[in-house]
């Protein structure tokens, strides 16, 4: 599978408005970007997100998943320059949002210090501060304020002191740059997940503990901040719409999660005549044992024939030959109970392999999450047009 996700380690809301600036929200079910109206004043303060994946399973992914030589910018002369072997995705998903603009922005940076989730939630009453929060990064009992002061060298981070309140500086501190920065925009109508490309982010953070080239100078991995743009930030005026999304405490099959992307086709079809370039054809999927352990890897294997084949006088059933699409072919994967698109049709990373023996594609079970079942799609682009094939084939992932 070309598709392979990890979950946050730690994630949650820190808030800039004066009442709520020194709360943990570390326990949250709900990660969100708003800009709420102070109680004794009529400025608008807003909130940022942090979450973060631990070291262990990006750099386990990247050595016996991905591995190290395809997840660097591996580029040949005939190659393009924003040509990359491996794509890496922050995904959050939506749930409810108000009032928004016609377009959004979300900003994504590199986390410069590091911080401690904590266990509160915004609905505690006494309002929890043993983690991270707008003012600190551990807790207010240890006190570690964000360093907003005096920034390190290449970072930035707070607000300005004359736009809002002087108690509530901080609200975390990044790397600036190209390399450590990200953006995704909305605009009217659009679903609004998140899938940003943070790949360059993660170079930085894996280059840390691989020193696999040179050409990157690695960073502590302390996470990614998502913000809204600095001028919404400081427009004290309006609150410009909520957005959203399920944290990595859901009760939801909605957790954030970070994907790696990459192209593991192979083709090796031994013979031009073997493709079927039109007609109807008969797909049928095996080497489905229709439940895996999260921890297996699978590889299914299609086959493909024409549904009315051409009489013809032969000494071996056409039922035996194994038969192909066109290069132009693709799988898709979906929750089978929401319909959820686990791994989309893409023209990049979700190719169809072939060899002697017919198509076939790979799936690493640990990249789904598990106690659920699963349905998957083909689409075959020929001389007749673009076709899915979906069979209602499901699959179950189990702990």
């Amino acid at each position: 599978m070309a598709y392979y996700s990890i979950f946050p380690e730690i994630d949650a809301t820190v808030y800039s408005h004066p009442d709520r600036f020194t709360m943990n929200t570390g326990h949250d079910e709900i990660l969100e970007l708003v800009k709420e109206k102070g109680s004794s004043d009529q400025r608008y303060y807003p909130s940022r997100i942090l979450i973060k994946f631990s070291n262990d399973d990006i750099k386990s992914t990247i050595t016996n998943v991905v591995t190290p030589s395809i997840f660097n910018l591996v580029k040949s002369e005939e190659e393009p320059e924003e040509f990359v072997s491996c794509s890496v995705s922050l995904q959050l998903f939506s749930t409810e949002h108000k009032n928004l603009p016609t377009v959004q922005t979300i900003e994504a940076y590199a986390v410069s210090q590091s911080w401690e989730e904590g266990s509160g939630r915004f609905t505690n009453l006494p309002t929890s501060s043993n983690g991270v929060s707008w003012k600190f990064r551990d807790n207010d009992t240890d006190g570690t304020i964000w360093t907003t002061q005096s920034f390190a060298v290449g970072t930035t981070g707070s607000i300005s002191s004359s736009t809002f309140n002087p108690l509530t500086e901080g609200g975390g501190t990044w790397y600036t740059g190209s390399s450590f920065y990200s953006t995704q925009q909305f605009i009217n109508a659009d679903i609004l997940d998140t899938n940003i490309d943070v790949t360059k982010i993660v170079h930085k953070f894996s280059a840390s503990f691989f020193n696999f080239d040179t050409e990157f100078d690695g960073i502590e991995n302390n996470g990614f901040i998502l913000k809204l743009p600095t001028p919404i930030e400081e427009n004290i005026s309006s609150s410009l719409g909520q957005l959203k999304y399920f944290s990595s405490d859901t009760h939801t099959i909605y957790p954030p999660k970070l994907t790696f992307k990459w192209d593991d086709s192979v083709d090796s079809n031994p013979s031009t005549s073997l493709i079927l370039d039109e007609g109807e054809l008969s797909v049928s999927l095996y080497n489905n044992k229709e439940e895996y352990n999260q921890n297996e890897i699978a590889k299914f294997r299609l086959q493909v024939r024409n549904k009315y084949p051409d009489r013809s006088f032969t000494t071996t059933s056409n039922f035996l030959k194994a038969f192909y699409f066109t290069t132009k072919s693709y799988y898709s994967i979906r929750d089978a109970h929401t319909e959820e698109e686990i791994i989309p049709f893409d023209d990049n990373f979700t190719k169809l392999s072939s060899d002697s023996n017919g198509m076939y594609f790979n799936v690493y079970m640990k990249g789904l999450q598990p106690e659920r079942y699963y349905r998957c799609l083909f689409k075959h682009i020929n001389s007749d047009g673009t076709t899915v094939y979906d069979n209602n084939y499901h699959f179950k992932v189990i702990r």
